[in-house]
């Protein structure tokens, strides 16, 4: 078994997302490439974005610190401390409304 503080993670990350030319700091904490199943801490300095991308598969956010807003199409959702959005099965972008950490939870298709 390992385990991990995910409050450690989010200091450490946020510190490198700070210091970062695009704002943002990511580390697998669980799976990867070879597995169905991944959990990515990322950290974002407030103002910085994931652009647009695809859904890789069915995904969860759960937001461990700040404030993000999640958009797909005319929707948004906005998440902070605490929350869990699920992501929609559609092209979607991200930004920090506030500086933040998440883990992005991944089931890939199989």
């Amino acid at each position: 078994m390992q385990k991990l503080s995910l409050e450690a993670l989010s200091r450490q990350h946020l510190e490198r997302a700070a210091s970062s030319s695009n704002g943002r700091s990511s580390q697998t904490v669980y799976g990867g490439h070879e597995r169905v199943l991944r959990q990515t801490l990322i950290a974002l300095s407030a103002g910085s974005t994931l652009a647009e991308h695809e859904n890789p598969g069915e995904s969860t956010i759960l937001v461990l610190r700040g404030r993000i807003r999640l958009v797909s199409d005319d929707a948004s959702w906005e998440g902070m401390t605490g929350d869990l959005l699920i992501v929609p099965d559609a092209r979607h972008s991200l930004e920090a409304v506030e500086d933040a950490t998440f883990v992005l939870t991944v089931a890939k298709a199989l």
